[in-house]
């Protein structure tokens, strides 16, 4: 018999956290969390995301033991301010057994139809700047830490509870050495010429800051008309900054201005912290934080984690000048191996962006959808 319990105390949330850790003993391909910080997430007093969104977890247990978990998530924004009746879900992991799932996914089911919401889908995060997706291939890759991992077995469980394919999407790679610079270079200098743009780079994170509002504004602008696409609002600005661009190295932020000091392009990219992550296993202390701080300093695999131009610069060759900015600082860097984190396939836009690197897609993924 499944039991599903809501997740109330602190000890239910480190529980539903370390779930995965279980499930996935022994991978050499899932990559862990930091436990503390993956709570946080959780926390409404931590993350601004519960300003305008609601979430409640649950633990499926079997024979008193935990054998799945689920979020159940409604973003308002989206609700009212867009007038999609979605039910959100993710954070979905599960023993194979289908009643586990189907437990699980129920109780998301009951909270949508309360609310009256029209479907659910996941798996997804609260916003696009979360976790998307689950698995249909590349299983034997390792994951990143910005994307889920997940057992093979997990796709059957979607598609026998009556979920059908809603958005699918792409990771790929390349190898740096590779890479053609004078592929862009010319182009990064005819582009310059006519528009009058100039490349900002960085080597102090206190020289970043003063972009970052103006960054996640362009952001919301680039991606407003892809599908799911929730805006990041003031608030949740201040959050991502405290929580990510410290771990960036500002070397990895790449700008574009206009002659006006508008910013009309922008990327970030990250150093792989799988390994670390790995290695960490879930606790910062006592050699957590060293791993991940000698990741930082010595990666030679680059993530990159959001990339954007701005609309009315779309398709004019912009990318070129932050591929020439980051061809000279991966070279400095010795970096060996490029990726690009889940892309929407039918995002043309980006699509364009990466035509002249012979990237190779190494895991697919999609979300997965049922009226309610």
């Amino acid at each position: 018999m499944i039991t599903i319990k809501e997740v109330k105390t602190k000890k239910d949330l480190k529980d539903f956290v370390k779930f995965p850790f279980k499930l996935y003993k022994g991978s050499k391909y899932w990559v862990p969390p930091i436990i503390s910080e993956e709570a946080k997430t959780f926390d409404v007093n931590e993350n601004p995301v519960f300003n305008d969104a609601e979430a409640t977890l649950f633990l499926a247990y079997k024979n008193n033991e935990i054998v799945g978990r689920v979020s159940a998530m409604i973003n308002w924004l989206e609700v009212n301010g867009q007038d999609v009746k979605k039910m959100r879900f993710g954070w979905f992991d599960f023993i194979d057994d289908l009643e586990v799932s189907k437990a699980l996914l129920n109780k998301v089911e009951e909270i949508g139809r309360s609310h009256g919401l029209e479907y659910a889908e996941g798996p997804v995060g609260f916003s696009n700047l979360d976790k998307v997706g689950v698995m249909y291939d590349g299983f034997e890759n390792r994951a990143t830490m910005v994307t889920w991992y997940n057992h093979p077995y997990y796709i059957k469980h979607y598609e026998a509870l009556g979920y059908n394919i809603e958005k699918s999407y792409s990771e790929s790679s390349f190898s740096f050495d590779v890479v053609d610079p004078k592929v862009f270079l010319k182009l990064n200098d005819i582009v310059t010429r006519r528009y009058q743009l100039k490349a900002l780079n960085f080597t102090k994170t206190s020289e970043v800051m003063p972009y970052v509002d103006r960054m996640f504004d362009l952001f919301n602008d680039t991606y407003a008309k892809l599908s799911s696409f929730v805006a990041v609002t003031d608030i949740q600005k201040e959050y991502f900054k405290k929580k990510f661009i410290g771990f960036v190295n500002p070397e990895y932020i790449k700008f574009v201005v206009d002659k006006d000091d508008n910013l009309i392009a922008f990327a970030v990219v990250l150093p792989s912290f799988a390994e670390a992550l790995q290695k960490a296993k879930g606790k910062l202390f006592p050699f957590g934080f060293a791993h991940i701080l000698r990741a930082k300093k010595n990666s030679k695999n680059a993530i990159f984690y959001l990339i954007g131009v701005h609309p009315d610069y779309q398709h004019k060759g912009v990318h070129a000048l932050i591929f020439n900015e980051f061809y000279e600082t991966f070279k400095e860097k010795g970096v060996e191996t490029c990726v690009r984190t889940p892309e929407l396939d039918d995002n043309i836009a980006i699509r364009q962006i990466w035509k002249h690197f012979d990237s190779k897609v190494y895991a697919r993924r999609r979300t997965y959808k049922k009226n309610l």
